[in-house]
């Protein structure tokens, strides 16, 4: 920050820093020098970190860890109270960075590219069955905010895949002279065991990329979300359905 305008060469620096009760000191109103060692009572070196970090021009403190048998967002769930309660002196202030930052800015980053993927998949559903309402029922049993984002976007397509299969059975089944109530759960019986299978494969499949220190974050958000998603899938969407189409139970015959 203050340039350096004039200082000793190098062979008096470090001979005055092995030789420091040697150095000569003058006192006020004095006409004559003595060594330093002459009016102090010792002269003693320590060791410091001769570093000074800065960011943005400012000096600053950063704290570092490794979590030990936890993943960084559990960790810093657990400790950023505690440390947003510390009360700072003047002039101070905190943030996070390291993998917090990076993260949200990768996140950030895939906004503009979310956006259009939606609105697109939004009008070929709303094409695919010529109404608002099936894109409605997709929309809602499909999960949002998983950690890894990319795993869940990759998970989103394939849930929105067996929806989509699941409702078009509906359509068909009703073309064949069906009741709508039946058309549905007889729709959900027969969709079952592709569903089901469909995901187990995908799921088994993302197992050697658990051992992976990269892909793991992804390789447990599809499999685990396959999971929970296709019980979604074959739950919501029919339930859903059902309430958006306004499709009553028949009354059991006598």
């Amino acid at each position: 920050m203050l340039p350096i305008i004039a200082r000793a060469a190098k062979e008096d620096r470090q001979k005055t820093a092995r030789q420091l009760d040697l150095v000569q000191v003058q006192p006020s109103f004095a006409l004559q020098t003595n060594p330093l060692g002459q009016v102090v009572e010792g002269v003693s070196l320590e060791w410091e970190d001769p570093i000074t970090t800065r960011f943005n021009r400012r000096r600053q403190i950063a704290i570092h860890a490794s979590p030990d048998g936890d993943t960084f967002p559990a960790l810093r769930a657990d400790v950023k109270d505690r440390f947003h309660a510390m009360e700072l002196p003047p002039g101070f202030d905190m943030f996070w960075d390291g993998e917090y930052d990076s993260t949200l800015r990768a996140q950030l980053s895939l906004l503009p590219g979310m956006v259009p993927a939606f609105v697109i998949m939004t009008l070929i559903i709303v094409a695919l069955f010529n109404s608002l309402k099936p894109s409605l029922i997709i929309a809602i049993v499909v999960p949002f905010g998983f950690m890894a984002l990319l795993g869940a976007m990759s998970l989103v397509g394939l849930m929105i895949k067996n929806a989509i299969v699941l409702l078009d059975e509906i359509e068909a089944n009703k073309k064949n002279g069906l009741a709508p109530y039946d058309a549905t759960v007889a729709a959900g019986m027969s969709r079952v065991q592709p569903v089901v299978l469909g995901a187990a494969t995908t799921a088994l499949g993302a197992i050697p990329l658990v051992v992976d220190a990269f892909w793991v974050s992804m390789a447990l958000t599809m499999m685990f979300g396959l999971m929970v998603g296709t019980v979604l899938t074959m739950v919501l969407v029919p339930t859903f359905y059902t309430v958006v189409y306004r499709i009553v139970s028949p009354s059991p015959k006598a």
